[in-house]
């Protein structure tokens, strides 16, 4: 019987007898990208200039053990071999190089996971890489706030401390009042920037279009309010904007804005949360990525 690319059956045990040269050629591949991102996360983690970033770079790299282990055993099933692991890049030796490579890479590697996903019929491999893929998104967010944080993009954003998605960053500890406080003045943070790109240079669509997006992610949040009965704060975010030099400059500053915006999702999703709440955060934090990845556009379109 001859076999497309991954039509595997669902159990492993009907993989072994099974050679594909393409699935193969991409597993190794997949094995040798999460080998080489293992030693170079730890490199990374030995640079850190924090002991936050540190942590956190470390965290990651479990997540690329895990994916590892994942890969080896399906190419083992595949092919009945252990398989042979190589760095094919070498990770640099400057903190900052290695942070905006491990960045690149993970985009990248976002892109390859899902292409196997896309191409496999096979539901252990399918769900195995998409997994792996949003995995690598939000290592890929972490990395660029690493970057952001390194002002290696200039801002026109003043940056409060104690409001919005800083406000929640810098928390030590956070409760469920909190983390609804922060989350809606980060969103209307986001309306009150866009708003005024808008105004300053005229109707840019990526910006209209998400401005529309904000207001929803408001809509979503004030039920929350009443039923946790937990006060709405006032609006006070026109005060923290700051109007951008230029359509770039206003194009970085959403960039930073939005992957503040996702790591206070992810940092209020590591709590035990009501699953209404948890949902909602959930659905706000991968809109952010939408919208990051259409900033991101935008940047590389005005460089």
């Amino acid at each position: 019987m001859h076999y497309f690319y991954n039509n595997y059956p669902f159990s492993h045990t009907y993989l072994r007898n099974t050679f594909d040269v393409s699935l193969i050629t991409d597993i190794q591949k997949a094995i040798n990208g999460e080998y080489g991102a293992i030693e170079c996360y730890e490199q990374l983690s030995r640079m850190a200039k924090s002991q936050v970033e540190k942590d956190q770079i470390l965290e990651i790299r479990q997540d690329e053990i895990r994916h590892f282990e994942e890969f080896s055993r399906i190419y083992r099933e595949l092919t009945g071999r252990q398989p042979v692991a190589e760095n094919i890049e070498k990770c640099p030796d400057q903190y900052q190089e290695g942070v905006e490579f491990a960045f690149r890479d993970e985009q990248e590697t976002v892109d390859f996971y899902l292409d196997i996903a896309d191409k496999s019929q096979n539901p252990v491999i399918k769900e195995t890489f998409r997994r792996a893929a949003a995995d690598e998104q939000n290592h890929a967010v972490w990395f660029l706030y690493f970057l952001l944080n390194k002002q290696m993009i200039p801002t026109a954003s003043r940056q409060p401390t104690n409001y919005g998605a800083k406000g929640a960053l810098n928390a030590t500890s956070l409760t469920l009042p909190q983390m609804l406080t922060f989350a809606l003045q980060d969103e209307h943070l986001a309306q009150s920037r866009y708003k005024n790109v808008l105004q300053t240079f005229g109707d840019i669509r990526t910006f209209a279009q998400i401005k529309e997006a904000e207001l929803r992610h408001i809509y979503a949040l004030l039920p929350l309010f009443e039923k946790y009965q937990v006060t709405i704060p006032e609006d006070i975010s026109q005060s923290f904007v700051k109007t951008p030099g230029s359509v770039k400059a206003a194009f970085a500053a959403s960039v930073e804005a939005e992957v503040d915006n996702i790591a206070m999702y992810e940092k209020f999703l590591a709590y035990e949360l009501p699953n209404d709440i948890s949902m909602v955060f959930t659905q706000l934090r991968n809109a952010s990525k939408n919208h990051l990845a259409a900033f991101e556009r935008g940047l590389e379109r005005n460089r």
